[in-house]
């Protein structure tokens, strides 16, 4: 580890005592802890309170209001600022219910943007590579062996996405007097998706351990260089 400038030093410095403040949280809570998870939050509101300014307010509300060459420009700051105001307005209890135009479009956009990346961005791609499994014109063909395995491959890919959307299969027929229930083979293949869906979830979580791990380990490595770095420096 080397430091070009002072700057790099106090950084450093800074890194550690933060690091070790956030690993004291393994002793209990404790005020370090909090001070530190609370200016990592506040540093986080300023930065995303800096990139709203500098990305949205000034290039599409403030500049657009002072430049008078285009009246739809003009037109559309103004209606931006009006419903920002308005939607300020629901800190006041006495003032709220002008905030709710505002919250009723970002949260009708926002609706429609999620839908329609669920179903553009997911739901179709899901289907377009669930169908090109079956396709075996696609098959590696190189052996035998590679054929063999490709055509294994695809058939636990079928298998775990219909017994997968099978196991979220509700309907169920009534019975008179008895609880409903599924058809027979709604229900064994939603026991064969509950094993996928098992797999899945522990892949998952595997992988965000893995990544909290690398991180534990780089934070250490990071302190142990330091140390090492100042060490040599003074011997």
């Amino acid at each position: 580890m080397v430091f070009q400038t002072t700057a790099d030093l106090v950084g450093a410095i800074v890194g550690i005592i933060l690091t070790l403040l956030v690993f004291s949280y393994l002793l209990g809570d404790n005020p370090g802890f909090r001070f530190a998870i609370h200016l990592f939050i506040g540093v986080s509101v300023g930065l995303a309170g800096a990139v709203a300014l500098r990305t949205i307010i000034l290039p599409y509300i403030l500049l657009p209001l002072i430049d008078f060459s285009d009246l739809s420009a003009w037109f559309q700051a103004l209606v931006l600022l009006v419903l920002s105001v308005m939607l300020l307005a629901k800190l006041s209890p006495r003032l709220g219910r002008l905030g709710n135009v505002p919250m009723a479009y970002i949260v009708g956009v926002g609706a429609a943007v999620v839908l329609s990346g669920a179903v553009l961005g997911t739901i179709f791609p899901q289907v377009s590579a669930a169908s090109d499994l079956i396709d075996l014109r696609t098959l590696p063909a190189d052996t035998p062996l590679a054929s063999l395995t490709g055509l294994l491959n695809r058939f636990i890919a079928v298998v775990g996405t219909i017994a997968t959307l099978a196991y979220f299969h509700f309907s169920a027929r009534s019975v008179p007097n008895a609880p409903a229930v599924r058809p027979g083979w709604v229900e064994y293949a939603a026991r064969v998706g509950q094993v996928f869906i098992a797999v899945t979830l522990g892949v998952l979580f595997a992988g965000v351990f893995s990544a909290a791990l690398t991180a534990w380990v780089d934070r250490w490595n990071f302190i142990i260089d330091f140390l090492t770095t100042i060490a040599s420096a003074l011997l």
